[in-house]
């Protein structure tokens, strides 16, 4: 008789998805595609607008309603698992259930919500968010059969809030291979027009949560654009409002360079390949991350990459990408001129990265997760 693995995917249904959700959403597609004979999965999800994942290939999705988040995961969720018979549940971002008669593993990706910077000029909705984080990790980090993370620095940084948890096991997250085929002509003119991109552009990756660094991003990038030769360069900024925008240049008094910001909102997964094939390079000089996965999906797609000398991003980027202190607006921008203004820096960078980029794949993480699996339940 197989064994069943309940896998918490609350949110990948959710139209605009950000790290955590493609983290699950790529594990289990490619859990999908690895050998797991003896293993049925059944994939708890709340239902929403993108039904991104179906059922087929031993995996059984379940659409579990409920209201709020905290509300899902700790009534309506076990209730699920006690349903559907589970014999391991498997929760992916973060948080679980306290009330569990199963053994638990546990995707803990970061403990920033337990760090004193990570309040700070978070909006109502991230609040609330590291509220429960806060109240729900304490309790459930040594009630788990076992946890993975996603970083040798963020297991570092864990085991020194914790203390030392049996079994603390890195598995890296990956890396979809659509990053790595080119895209043809047509596909790139599809995604110029769709995101009305001009022939020269940077590409910032970010939102308004405090780790990503936006307010220094700012600054460095309007150094860049009054600096550069190229005065037709404008730049990018995914999952930004133009009103947050015009607040900052009027603050900043540089309204006079709206016209060279493109401000599409969010960004699908899917579109990111044509976008970073495009740009001339992308900046991710984040404050804090636990992994970092748009480094590597730039690099593979030959965009030369600026992300921060800080957390886990030098182990996820390597000595393949340009390295800057976050808070230094001028290692910024120095660094991004340097990229424009030198093709043997530039190329330099690309072909390094995809090399480094090689390191990952979605493949890797599933096949890890799986052996974690047998692991636990031969326990």
């Amino acid at each position: 008789m197989a064994l069943r693995i309940g896998i918490e995917a609350q949110r990948i249904f959710r139209s605009k998805k950000h790290g955590m959700d493609m983290v699950a959403l790529e594990t289990i597609r490619h859990l999908q595609q690895t050998d797991s004979s003896g293993f049925e999965f059944f994939v708890f999800v709340k239902p929403d607008s993108d039904v991104c994942l179906e059922s087929g290939n031993g995996v059984t999705v379940v659409e579990v309603p409920g209201t709020t988040y905290p509300y899902w995961e700790q009534v309506m969720l076990p209730a699920a698992v006690q349903k559907y018979k589970i014999d391991l549940l498997h929760c992916t971002s973060n948080t679980a259930p306290l009330q569990l008669q199963i053994p638990l593993l546990l995707t803990l990706h970061d403990i920033i919500y337990l760090e004193k910077k990570g309040m700070q000029g978070a909006s109502l909705y991230q609040k609330l968010g590291y509220f429960y984080r806060k109240w729900n990790v304490p309790r459930i980090v040594h009630k788990a059969e076992q946890i993975i993370t996603v970083s040798e620095f963020e297991k570092k940084r864990i085991i020194n809030h914790f203390g030392e948890i049996p079994g603390l096991k890195v598995v890296y997250n990956g890396i979809s291979p659509k990053f790595s085929i080119p895209y043809a002509k047509k596909q790139k003119d599809e995604i110029k027009k769709k995101y009305n991109l001009p022939d020269s552009f940077i590409f910032f990756l970010g939102n308004t949560d405090p780790k990503k660094n936006l307010n220094n991003v700012l600054k460095s990038v309007i150094d860049v654009l009054s600096k550069c030769k190229n005065e037709s360069l404008q730049v990018l900024i995914a999952d930004y409002s133009s009103d947050a925008l015009k607040q900052q240049l009027v603050r900043l008094g540089k309204t006079d360079l709206m016209s060279r910001f493109i401000l599409p909102g969010y960004i699908p997964n899917t579109d990111l390949p044509g976008i970073y094939y495009q740009t001339e390079l992308f900046l991710y000089p984040s404050l804090r991350e636990s992994f970092g996965i748009p480094i590597i999906e730039a690099q593979a797609c030959g965009a030369p990459v600026i992300t921060s000398n800080t957390s886990s991003m030098p182990e996820v980027a390597g000595k393949d990408a340009w390295l800057v202190n976050p808070e230094n607006c001028s290692e910024i921008t120095n660094a991004a001129l340097s990229i424009l203004e030198n093709t043997m820096i530039r190329e330099k960078l690309i072909e390094a990265g995809i090399q480094n980029s090689g390191r990952f794949s979605w493949a890797n993480t599933a096949n890890q997760t799986l052996q974690i699996y047998k692991e636990i339940l031969e326990r």
